[in-house]
């Protein structure tokens, strides 16, 4: 396994920066390995490297060398699955199959953009006798991709992916968190020979400042976030000075929407794990249960059932069912919205850490007030609320109720009922009978302050390519 996570500029492994600063495990406190933080010049160094590769070479024009250059890092990442996956659940602290489902997935996407490398094509209309308009799409230039902790196999390739599909030259800034996770997954990068110096460079955080640096830079023409959405509105400001196009997937609070008619069964199932993976931490998690009043009680007997079955637990430990959160800080965090929620709501099952590591076990509460910050606010944890309505008008206008619109569900029986209400959620991602289902080729994005632009699908190649007009007059056979 890495041990200490270095930098990746123009071809070379980097270890200059400051000093060495620790990656521990949530679930126990342990150094896991260490990392080298970055710095501004650094960054700036990689932004050049980056601009470099994509001015002077070949790799915007060679969709062939792309697909190839992609399969390959597919190939090693997939051999490299059981150090990443274990490298997730030491830093990240979730559970072993998790882990290795991110890892999956992140191989599933890079091989699906592979194929898209060599499918980018222009169009041409002719716009009268003799003379023709072409247009062509090219890549967009330099992207800077800042990927978040909580997923970082997969948040890191469903950008770079595309990016690298497109012809773009890349510098990626991993969290903080989770370095060794990322400094494994580059070298799988780093090892394909194929790969032009200086296409994808990454260079390590150390608070915000080499963030700061890429949205700031006039060498980078992209920049491609997840995370908070204040983080997100932070770097749509700072990506204004250089008029940068950027692309944001932010907060959400998914709301979860039971119909009378609804299997409670599997809508039990489906959200105990829609809203328990990855302890809560994901922005697609359901984070609300909206529920008919005429079922509300006999759904909150069974979640409440099925929370308290969850075994919370380290990752690495085959019986768990949940993993910790990332840190004891966001621990501590969210013990105090445990008592405000008890202040403003009704606590139904109160959840609460165990005796060490970063472990809180689910929280459930009733709230009428949606108003209420544990209504409007992303919480980012296991801790769901149940609100409750008296028809499908009624349901959407709770559903709808939050400045975010990232992702939702419905559970029903009635066919023609799911396909209203989930077109009337104003959400990038509707399930029907199901949360959290996720693929490499459809779109997921956000209305609302959930952000902007879609990741996954032939849509996520958007962000990373330019549409250039030439006009040419030929002329007609005479």
């Amino acid at each position: 396994m890495v041990q200490t996570a270095r930098h990746y500029i123009a071809g070379a492994w980097r270890d200059d920066g400051g000093a060495l600063a620790d990656s521990t495990n949530p679930a126990d406190g342990s150094v896991v390995g260490q990392y080298v933080p970055g710095s501004v010049a650094l960054a700036d160094e990689a932004a050049a490297a980056a601009r470099k590769a994509f001015d002077t070479g070949l790799w915007a024009a060679s969709p062939r060398l792309r697909a190839q250059v992609m399969f390959d890092i597919a190939d090693r990442l997939e051999a490299a699955k059981d150090e990443i996956a274990a490298l997730v659940v030491a830093e990240n602290g979730k559970l072993r199959a998790e882990a290795m489902g991110e890892t999956m997935a992140g191989v599933s996407e890079m091989r699906y953009y592979a194929g898209l490398a060599r499918s980018v094509r222009g169009t041409m209309q002719e716009i009268g006798p003799g003379a023709m308009s072409l247009f062509a799409r090219e890549a967009a230039g330099v992207a800077g991709i800042i990927v978040p902790w909580n997923a970082p196999v997969t948040l890191l390739v469903r950008s770079l992916a595309p990016a690298l599909a497109a012809g773009c030259t890349c510098v990626i800034k991993p969290a903080a968190q989770t370095p060794l996770v990322h400094a494994r997954i580059m070298r799988c990068i780093a090892e394909c020979e194929a790969l032009p110096e200086g296409v994808v460079n990454s260079v390590n955080e150390n608070g915000t400042e080499v963030g700061q640096a890429m949205v700031a830079s006039p060498l980078i023409d992209v920049i491609s976030f997840t995370g908070s959405s204040a983080t997100g509105k932070k770097i749509m400001e700072g990506a204004s000075k250089t008029l940068k196009r950027v692309g944001l997937e932010l907060g959400g609070k998914a709301p979860a929407v039971i119909f009378a008619d609804a299997d409670l069964d599997k809508a039990v199932t489906e959200l105990t794990h829609g809203s328990l993976n990855m302890a809560g931490q994901i922005c697609v998690a359901a984070a609300r249960f909206l529920v008919h009043e005429s079922v509300a009680q006999d759904f909150e007997d069974r979640m409440i059932a099925a929370y308290r079955a969850v075994r919370v637990g380290p990752g690495a430990d085959p019986a768990s069912q949940m993993g910790s959160l990332i840190d004891t800080a966001n621990q501590a965090r969210l013990m105090g919205l445990i008592e405000q929620a008890g202040d403003e709501g009704q606590i139904v099952l109160k959840g609460g850490p165990l005796e060490s590591g970063a472990f809180l076990t689910p929280t459930l509460f009733r709230i009428d007030n949606l108003q209420s910050r544990l209504v409007q606010e992303e919480l980012f944890g296991p801790i769901v609320s149940i609100e409750t309505f008296a028809d499908e008008a009624e349901a959407v206008a709770k559903a709808n109720a939050t400045v975010f619109g990232l992702a939702a569900s419905v559970f029903t029986g009635d066919v023609s009922r799911a396909m209203r209400v989930s077109r009337a959620i104003r959400a990038g991602t509707v399930w029907i009978n199901s949360h959290l289902r996720l693929f490499a080729e459809a779109e997921t994005g956000g209305f609302g302050q959930s952000g902007m632009g879609r990741l996954h699908g032939v849509e996520g190649l958007a962000d990373f390519l330019e549409t250039k007009h030439v006009y040419f007059e030929p002329g007609t056979v005479g």
